[in-house]
Parts: C-alpha cells; sequence; structure tokens
C-alpha cells in the first residue's frame, strides 16, 4: 500500500536546515522535515541551575512550544507541565548526552524549540534541529574566545518509526501516526550509540524482534540525517 506522500516505506520526508536563522541568538537553525518547521535558538546565560552552583560546569537544557496555528486548527498555548515538558527534556537530555558539561564553565545553554508548523515528527526535528543550533553557537563562542574548545563530542539526530497497516515505515507524517499500530521515537550519536527509545504499542504488543527492526530502520533514517547535518554546518569552516 503507497504511502500518503508516496515516499518508500524507508525514505524520510524531504529535510532542509537553515543555519542562523535569528541574528541575535548565539546559534540558530530551522528545520523543516516534510511540512513540520521548527525553529531552533541557542542563548547563554552565565549561571548554572543551584543544584550545579560551584561545581564548575555547565548546563544545556531545553523549552519547547508549540505555536497556536501551527496545527489544523487552532491549538491552545500550553500552560501545563504535560506534553511540552515531557518533550522538552528529551531534547535537553540529548543535547547533554553530546556535550562535555566542563568545557562551558558555570553557563546554561537554553536551546528553545518552537514549532512553527506541525505534521508529525515535532519532538524529533527539535532534537535534530537543535543539535545544529547548538552547534552553531558552540562555534560562535569559541571564535569570540568564550569557549576553549568545541564542547561536543559527538552528533545527535532523532526520527520516528512505525508500523502502518503492517508495514515498517521511516519518518511519519502525522496522518500515519494517528494510524500507526506501534509507535517509536529514536534519538541516537555518531556513534552509533542510542540515548533515547520511546516505543508504544497502541494495541497489539510487539516481539523483540520488531523492536530490533525498527531501531534497524531509525539508525537507517538517523544516519541520512546526519549527513544532512554535516552538509549544513560546513558553512562554518
Amino acid at each position: 500500500m503507497p504511502r500518503i506522500d508516496n515516499r518508500a516505506d524507508n525514505e524520510l520526508r524531504p529535510v532542509r536546515i537553515i543555519l542562523g536563522y535569528q541574528s541575535f541568538a548565539e546559534g540558530s537553525a530551522l528545520i523543516e522535515l516534510g511540512k513540520t518547521r521548527v525553529l531552533c535558538s541557542v542563548s547563554m546565560d552565565e549561571r548554572v541551575p543551584h543544584f550545579l552552583k560551584g561545581g564548575g560546569q555547565g548546563w544545556v537544557t531545553a523549552e519547547y512550544a508549540m505555536l497556536p496555528r501551527s496545527t489544523i486548527t487552532r491549538t491552545p498555548r500550553d500552560k501545563s507541565e504535560g506534553r511540552s515538558q515531557e518533550i522538552q527534556r528529551i531534547i535537553g537530555r540529548s543535547l547533554r548526552a553530546a556535550t562535555n558539561l566542563a568545557i562551558l564553565g558555570e553557563r546554561t545553554f537554553m536551546v528553545d524549540c518552537d514549532v512553527l508548523q506541525a505534521d508529525g515528527g515535532t519532538r524529533t526535528a527539535a532534537v535534530t534541529g537543535g543539535y545544529v543550533a547548538l552547534y552553531h553557537a558552540f562555534h560562535n563562542l569559541r571564535k569570540q574566545g568564550v569557549l576553549p574548545f568545541m564542547p561536543l563530542s559527538r552528533m545527535i539526530g532523532a526520527t520516528s518509526v512505525g508500523i502502518v497497516n503492517g508495514n515498517m515505515l521511516l519518518d511519519l507524517c502525522y496522518e500515519e501516526d494517528y494510524q500507526a499500530e506501534v509507535d517509536f521515537n529514536v534519538v541516537m550519536t555518531d556513534k552509533n550509540e542510542f540515548v533515547e527509545v520511546q516505543g508504544t504499542a497502541e494495541g497489539k504488543p510487539f516481539t523483540k524482534e520488531t523492536a530490533d527492526a525498527l531501531l534497524s530502520l531509525a539508525r537507517q533514517g538517523i544516519v541520512k540525517l546526519f549527513k544532512i547535518q554535516k552538509e549544513t554546518l560546513r558553512a562554518l569552516t
């Protein structure tokens, strides 16, 4: 059965990352993943959370929000500690996994991820675009002499996979995600390490073999995302 947008089962939606989308942020990137668009920007604060004070290391965290008309009908601004809190914790954990916090000094880097348009995969797009924005910020601060070295030790990328109508699919759009029998969000490093795996069966439970196959499919997609990230960041060299 053909996919909604006629992609192959193992094909990503068209991906574009625009570096330096905002002029005033320490680093920024707009990621477009099909119809999904997420603006990621990085701000530096010369202090750390209370639990890190005096320890000599920094912190990377994130905030995530969806604009009211990023969806087909208006979505109220999320003022609760629900879905947005969960997603921003995923983004923060993912980016910290790539960062040598000791190099940052006692500074906090806030990665704001704002969904301009949502058609599925906003959290994985935020992680992938957030990495590029954070690299951009660190690159700029190294040039300014604020940071002695590049604090990123590995790349971070993320995608979704799932089973729809019995078929394993890469990078689900909203309609596919809505129909999925199994749905995974996967975050990986370029060293073939997993940072986050969220897997859910919407109906019938899945086997280990199914999980392994979905993770393998996710890895194929994330490797392609790493290439796009590298091409985008090549402009900085």
